[in-house]
């Protein structure tokens, strides 16, 4: 795999031999979300319990590491294990990226990630799946078994969020796939400018939460973490997946 750094205006950029940006990271505040869609998917924090949920989390592609910093530092009771296909992306996302080393919180298998979801493995309350090749293509983390494997690998309180191409003509399809896996307890975000899409799929308990619930949620995680889902809300409820002012998954 080709792997290049780029910087422009502050903010550090990792592709894959292609124009594609893969992962970021602006140099002055290394832990933070800098692309739209990866605070998209930390979405899934105000729709559980905070802060004590996640538990565990498994995250399907390392990329530059900004999601895997950001739970790293955010939520400090969670174990977190990545499953990063090519090796030298890891040694990039620690050279580059800030990404810890390994310790008791933190391990990466280097491993495909749909053959790694086919083993016997812990349930994971929380999985991202964010795997993309040079051009841009998920292959087997988007089908139909990838995404029943991923649900036998959840807890009760079980979220799988997956990173999206809303811009490729088989986006439906996708987003369907993993409704059928989820028996339609799934939802597919907006597409950010980037046109990446978030989809999110539950397991075990019923989310039940109204708009309100979701803004006061939202704030909290504002003022601990500095991160911005209010636009993310807003643009949820525009979407029409609101039902009399609750989502409900």
């Amino acid at each position: 795999m080709d792997i290049e750094v780029s910087e422009t205006a502050g903010v550090r950029y990792l592709h894959f031999g292609s124009d594609w940006i893969q992962g970021a990271m602006r140099i002055a505040r290394p832990w933070a979300l800098e692309l739209d869609y990866t605070r998209e998917m930390m979405a899934g924090l105000i729709l559980r319990e905070q802060p004590t949920w996640p538990r565990n989390a498994l995250l399907v592609g390392l990329g530059a590491g900004s999601l895997t910093k950001f739970l790293y530092r955010h939520r400090p009771q969670c174990r977190l294990l990545v499953v990063e296909i090519a090796p030298q992306v890891v040694a990039v996302a620690q050279q580059h990226f800030r990404l810890p080393g390994e310790d008791a919180r933190l391990h990466i298998e280097i491993a495909d990630g749909a053959q790694y979801m086919m083993r016997k493995s812990p349930r994971f309350d929380l999985i991202l799946v964010d795997g993309f090749d040079a051009d841009a293509l998920a292959g087997d983390l988007d089908t139909l078994s990838f995404y029943l494997n991923c649900r036998q690998r959840l807890s009760s309180q079980g979220l799988l969020v997956t990173n999206l191409l809303s811009r490729r003509r088989n986006f439906r399809d996708s987003v369907a796939r993993i409704k059928t896996a989820f028996d339609d307890r799934a939802i597919a975000f907006p597409s950010c400018d980037s046109g990446n899409a978030i989809a999110v799929a539950a397991t075990g308990a019923t989310i039940d939460r109204t708009l309100a619930e979701l803004e006061e949620a939202a704030a909290t995680l504002k003022t601990t973490t500095g991160l911005k889902l209010a636009p993310t809300l807003s643009r949820l409820a525009a979407s029409g997946v609101f039902r009399g002012a609750r989502l409900q998954l």
